[in-house]
Protein backbone atom coordinates (compact mmCIF):
# COMPACT_ATOMS: atom_id res chain seq x y z
CA UNK A 1 0.00 0.00 0.00
CA UNK A 2 2.65 2.50 1.06
CA UNK A 3 4.72 1.18 -2.15
CA UNK A 4 1.52 2.21 -4.55
CA UNK A 5 1.58 5.57 -2.87
CA UNK A 6 5.13 6.53 -3.49
CA UNK A 7 5.14 6.49 0.66
CA UNK A 8 7.38 3.49 1.66
CA UNK A 9 11.30 4.22 2.28
CA UNK A 10 12.06 1.83 -1.15
CA UNK A 11 10.86 4.17 -3.93
CA UNK A 12 11.21 2.18 -7.06
CA UNK A 13 10.55 4.97 -9.92
CA UNK A 14 7.03 4.35 -11.76
CA UNK A 15 6.40 2.38 -13.73
CA UNK A 16 6.82 -0.85 -11.65
CA UNK A 17 4.99 -3.66 -10.78
CA UNK A 18 3.59 -4.40 -6.75
CA UNK A 19 3.87 -7.51 -4.99
CA UNK A 20 6.40 -7.89 -2.11
CA UNK A 21 5.06 -11.38 -1.13
CA UNK A 22 4.37 -14.17 -3.63
CA UNK A 23 3.89 -18.01 -4.15
CA UNK A 24 3.67 -20.76 -7.04
CA UNK A 25 5.44 -23.02 -9.06
CA UNK A 26 9.66 -23.10 -9.99
CA UNK A 27 10.17 -22.78 -13.81
CA UNK A 28 13.92 -22.96 -13.35
CA UNK A 29 16.63 -22.25 -10.81
CA UNK A 30 19.59 -23.59 -8.85
CA UNK A 31 18.61 -25.73 -5.50
CA UNK A 32 15.47 -26.30 -6.84
CA UNK A 33 13.83 -28.51 -9.09
CA UNK A 34 10.97 -27.41 -12.09
CA UNK A 35 7.36 -27.42 -11.06
CA UNK A 36 8.68 -27.30 -6.93
CA UNK A 37 5.89 -25.01 -4.79
CA UNK A 38 7.38 -22.37 -3.42
CA UNK A 39 6.95 -18.69 -1.59
CA UNK A 40 9.10 -16.03 -1.72
CA UNK A 41 9.69 -12.19 -1.17
CA UNK A 42 11.55 -9.43 -2.52
CA UNK A 43 11.11 -5.36 -2.72
CA UNK A 44 8.55 -5.35 -5.55
CA UNK A 45 7.64 -7.27 -8.86
CA UNK A 46 5.98 -10.33 -7.20
CA UNK A 47 2.13 -9.53 -8.97
CA UNK A 48 3.38 -10.99 -11.93
CA UNK A 49 3.19 -14.72 -13.72
CA UNK A 50 6.61 -15.43 -13.81
CA UNK A 51 8.73 -13.79 -11.18
CA UNK A 52 12.54 -13.44 -10.54
CA UNK A 53 13.33 -14.71 -7.33
CA UNK A 54 17.02 -14.91 -5.19
CA UNK A 55 17.38 -18.00 -3.90
CA UNK A 56 18.22 -16.02 -0.60
CA UNK A 57 14.62 -15.47 -0.15
CA UNK A 58 12.70 -17.91 -1.98
CA UNK A 59 11.69 -21.16 0.02
CA UNK A 60 9.94 -24.37 -0.79
CA UNK A 61 6.64 -25.05 1.25
CA UNK A 62 5.83 -28.19 3.29
CA UNK A 63 2.92 -29.94 1.90
CA UNK A 64 0.32 -28.83 4.38
CA UNK A 65 -0.12 -25.62 3.76
CA UNK A 66 -1.84 -23.72 0.69
CA UNK A 67 -0.20 -21.34 -1.94
CA UNK A 68 -2.74 -19.08 -0.24
CA UNK A 69 -1.84 -19.22 3.14
CA UNK A 70 2.08 -19.42 1.87
CA UNK A 71 2.04 -15.88 0.13
CA UNK A 72 1.26 -14.55 3.43
CA UNK A 73 3.98 -16.22 5.51
CA UNK A 74 7.25 -14.47 4.08
CA UNK A 75 7.23 -11.10 4.73
CA UNK A 76 5.14 -11.04 7.89
CA UNK A 77 6.13 -13.94 9.52
CA UNK A 78 9.67 -13.55 9.21
CA UNK A 79 8.89 -10.31 10.11
CA UNK A 80 7.23 -11.87 13.60
CA UNK A 81 10.10 -13.92 13.95
CA UNK A 82 12.65 -11.37 13.47
CA UNK A 83 11.02 -9.28 15.99
CA UNK A 84 10.25 -11.41 18.79
CA UNK A 85 12.82 -14.13 18.89
CA UNK A 86 15.88 -11.85 17.38
CA UNK A 87 14.82 -8.34 18.96
CA UNK A 88 13.36 -9.02 21.92
CA UNK A 89 14.13 -12.59 23.19
CA UNK A 90 11.20 -13.77 23.77
CA UNK A 91 11.31 -17.06 25.77
CA UNK A 92 8.89 -19.83 26.32
CA UNK A 93 6.26 -18.42 29.68
CA UNK A 94 6.39 -14.93 28.66
CA UNK A 95 3.77 -13.06 27.96
CA UNK A 96 3.40 -11.01 24.82
CA UNK A 97 0.78 -8.08 23.84
CA UNK A 98 0.34 -7.69 19.91
CA UNK A 99 -1.41 -4.82 18.23
CA UNK A 100 -3.31 -4.38 15.63
CA UNK A 101 -4.33 -8.28 16.08
CA UNK A 102 -6.60 -8.80 13.03
CA UNK A 103 -3.94 -7.70 10.51
CA UNK A 104 -1.35 -9.68 8.53
CA UNK A 105 1.82 -8.74 11.28
CA UNK A 106 -0.87 -8.84 14.25
CA UNK A 107 -1.95 -12.33 13.15
CA UNK A 108 1.52 -13.65 12.18
CA UNK A 109 2.90 -11.99 15.31
CA UNK A 110 0.22 -14.52 18.02
CA UNK A 111 1.34 -17.35 16.34
CA UNK A 112 4.99 -16.94 15.89
CA UNK A 113 4.62 -16.08 19.99
CA UNK A 114 2.56 -19.02 20.59
CA UNK A 115 5.47 -21.02 18.72
CA UNK A 116 8.12 -19.89 20.82
CA UNK A 117 5.89 -20.73 24.06
CA UNK A 118 4.61 -17.35 25.08
CA UNK A 119 1.21 -16.23 26.17
CA UNK A 120 -0.15 -14.16 23.68
CA UNK A 121 -2.72 -11.30 24.95
CA UNK A 122 -4.09 -9.28 21.59
CA UNK A 123 -5.30 -5.47 21.10
CA UNK A 124 -7.88 -5.13 18.21
CA UNK A 125 -10.31 -2.08 17.63
CA UNK A 126 -13.13 -3.80 17.63
CA UNK A 127 -15.03 -6.91 18.64
CA UNK A 128 -15.24 -8.82 15.26
CA UNK A 129 -11.65 -8.51 15.07
CA UNK A 130 -10.77 -9.42 18.85
CA UNK A 131 -12.65 -12.73 17.89
CA UNK A 132 -10.50 -13.12 14.92
CA UNK A 133 -7.42 -12.53 16.85
CA UNK A 134 -8.37 -15.42 19.37
CA UNK A 135 -9.27 -17.76 16.08
CA UNK A 136 -5.41 -17.31 15.13
CA UNK A 137 -4.45 -18.37 18.36
CA UNK A 138 -4.38 -15.49 20.89
CA UNK A 139 -4.94 -16.44 24.80
CA UNK A 140 -6.68 -13.26 25.62
CA UNK A 141 -8.00 -10.46 23.20
CA UNK A 142 -9.07 -6.75 24.56
CA UNK A 143 -10.43 -4.05 22.45
CA UNK A 144 -7.86 -1.20 22.09
CA UNK A 145 -9.90 1.87 23.75
CA UNK A 146 -9.04 1.33 27.38
CA UNK A 147 -6.85 -1.53 26.78
CA UNK A 148 -4.07 -0.51 29.54
CA UNK A 149 -6.40 -1.58 32.73
CA UNK A 150 -7.53 -4.51 30.96
CA UNK A 151 -4.06 -5.76 30.43
CA UNK A 152 -3.20 -5.35 33.72
CA UNK A 153 -5.94 -7.23 35.13
CA UNK A 154 -5.36 -9.97 32.70
CA UNK A 155 -1.91 -10.00 34.41
CA UNK A 156 -2.39 -9.24 37.80
CA UNK A 157 -0.66 -6.25 37.69
CA UNK A 158 2.41 -7.20 36.54
CA UNK A 159 2.33 -6.17 32.83
CA UNK A 160 3.52 -7.79 29.74
CA UNK A 161 7.28 -8.97 28.81
CA UNK A 162 6.98 -7.70 25.38
CA UNK A 163 4.57 -5.42 22.89
CA UNK A 164 4.33 -6.18 19.63
CA UNK A 165 3.54 -2.32 17.78
CA UNK A 166 2.47 -2.00 14.38
CA UNK A 167 0.21 0.78 15.49
CA UNK A 168 1.73 3.68 16.93
CA UNK A 169 -0.07 6.53 17.77
CA UNK A 170 -1.88 7.39 20.72
CA UNK A 171 -1.54 3.90 21.70
CA UNK A 172 2.40 4.36 22.34
CA UNK A 173 2.20 5.62 25.44
CA UNK A 174 -0.02 2.70 27.06
CA UNK A 175 1.90 0.63 25.68
CA UNK A 176 5.04 1.94 27.42
CA UNK A 177 2.86 1.32 30.97
CA UNK A 178 1.83 -1.78 30.40
CA UNK A 179 5.55 -3.10 30.09
CA UNK A 180 6.51 -5.36 33.15
CA UNK A 181 10.00 -4.40 34.09
CA UNK A 182 12.61 -5.72 31.72
CA UNK A 183 9.65 -5.29 29.04
CA UNK A 184 10.50 -4.96 25.31
CA UNK A 185 8.52 -2.56 23.54
CA UNK A 186 8.83 -3.20 19.46
CA UNK A 187 8.41 -0.51 17.17
CA UNK A 188 7.33 -2.01 13.74
CA UNK A 189 5.44 0.14 11.97
CA UNK A 190 2.46 3.23 12.80
CA UNK A 191 -0.91 1.71 11.09
CA UNK A 192 -2.77 4.62 12.89
CA UNK A 193 -1.39 6.98 10.30
CA UNK A 194 -1.37 9.50 13.76
CA UNK A 195 2.68 10.50 13.18
CA UNK A 196 5.51 8.94 15.05
CA UNK A 197 5.24 8.91 18.62
CA UNK A 198 7.94 10.32 21.04
CA UNK A 199 8.88 8.86 24.30
CA UNK A 200 10.13 10.18 27.39
CA UNK A 201 13.00 8.28 28.15
CA UNK A 202 12.53 8.79 32.06
CA UNK A 203 9.84 6.29 31.59
CA UNK A 204 12.63 4.16 30.36
CA UNK A 205 15.07 4.75 33.26
CA UNK A 206 12.41 4.29 35.78
CA UNK A 207 11.17 0.90 34.46
CA UNK A 208 13.78 -0.55 33.56
CA UNK A 209 12.77 -1.36 30.12
CA UNK A 210 13.31 -0.82 26.29
CA UNK A 211 12.18 0.97 22.87
CA UNK A 212 13.26 -1.54 20.31
CA UNK A 213 12.97 -0.84 16.57
CA UNK A 214 12.37 -3.65 14.48
CA UNK A 215 13.58 -3.50 10.52
CA UNK A 216 13.49 -6.88 9.41
CA UNK A 217 14.55 -6.14 5.78
CA UNK A 218 17.10 -3.87 6.25
CA UNK A 219 18.59 -6.39 8.30
CA UNK A 220 17.61 -9.60 6.38
CA UNK A 221 18.46 -8.33 2.98
CA UNK A 222 21.98 -7.37 4.17
CA UNK A 223 22.71 -10.55 5.94
CA UNK A 224 23.63 -13.56 3.62
CA UNK A 225 21.65 -17.27 4.63
CA UNK A 226 19.93 -15.35 7.12
CA UNK A 227 16.19 -15.91 5.68
CA UNK A 228 17.07 -19.59 5.22
CA UNK A 229 17.69 -19.63 8.98
CA UNK A 230 14.69 -17.62 9.74
CA UNK A 231 12.54 -20.63 7.45
CA UNK A 232 14.24 -23.41 8.79
CA UNK A 233 12.79 -21.94 12.28
CA UNK A 234 9.19 -21.51 10.85
CA UNK A 235 9.02 -24.64 9.31
CA UNK A 236 8.32 -26.62 12.18
CA UNK A 237 5.74 -23.95 13.66
CA UNK A 238 4.24 -24.64 9.94
CA UNK A 239 4.20 -28.54 9.82
CA UNK A 240 2.93 -28.32 14.02
CA UNK A 241 -0.01 -26.39 12.97
CA UNK A 242 0.73 -23.50 15.60
CA UNK A 243 1.38 -20.83 12.11
CA UNK A 244 -1.36 -21.33 9.77
CA UNK A 245 -1.78 -17.96 8.17
CA UNK A 246 -5.58 -16.45 8.36
CA UNK A 247 -6.16 -15.63 5.15
CA UNK A 248 -8.84 -12.76 4.32
CA UNK A 249 -9.85 -11.91 0.71
CA UNK A 250 -8.91 -14.05 -2.43
CA UNK A 251 -9.12 -11.32 -4.94
CA UNK A 252 -8.60 -11.61 -8.78
CA UNK A 253 -5.80 -9.54 -10.78
CA UNK A 254 -8.42 -7.85 -12.07
CA UNK A 255 -9.39 -6.91 -8.29
CA UNK A 256 -6.05 -5.15 -7.42
CA UNK A 257 -6.85 -1.77 -6.70
CA UNK A 258 -9.94 -2.79 -4.52
CA UNK A 259 -7.55 -4.90 -2.67
CA UNK A 260 -5.31 -2.02 -1.94
CA UNK A 261 -8.32 0.46 -0.91
CA UNK A 262 -9.68 -2.54 1.76
CA UNK A 263 -6.61 -2.07 3.08
CA UNK A 264 -6.13 1.21 2.65
CA UNK A 265 -9.63 1.58 5.08
CA UNK A 266 -8.32 -0.83 7.29
CA UNK A 267 -11.20 -3.37 5.98
CA UNK A 268 -8.85 -6.15 6.47
CA UNK A 269 -8.89 -9.33 8.70
CA UNK A 270 -5.80 -11.77 7.88
CA UNK A 271 -3.91 -11.23 4.71
CA UNK A 272 -5.15 -9.86 1.06
CA UNK A 273 -4.15 -12.07 -1.42
CA UNK A 274 -4.55 -11.45 -5.19
CA UNK A 275 -4.40 -14.51 -7.43
CA UNK A 276 -3.18 -14.07 -10.54
CA UNK A 277 -3.93 -17.21 -11.85
CA UNK A 278 -6.04 -20.43 -11.37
Amino acid sequence: LLLSKGQYQLRPEPPFTLGVDFAGVVVSGDGFEPGQRVAGVGGYGGAAELVVGSAENVFGLPDAITFEEAVALPMNYLTALFALEERAQVRAGETVLVHGAAGGVGTASIQVAKGLGARVIAVASTAEKADYARAAGADDAVLADGFKDEVMALTEGRGVDAVVDVVGGSLFTDSLRVLAPQGRLLVVGFAAGEGIPEVKVNRLLLNNVDVRGVGWGAYAFAHAGYMGEQWARLVPMIESGVVKPPVGKVYPIEEFGQALIDMDSRAALGKLVVRLRD
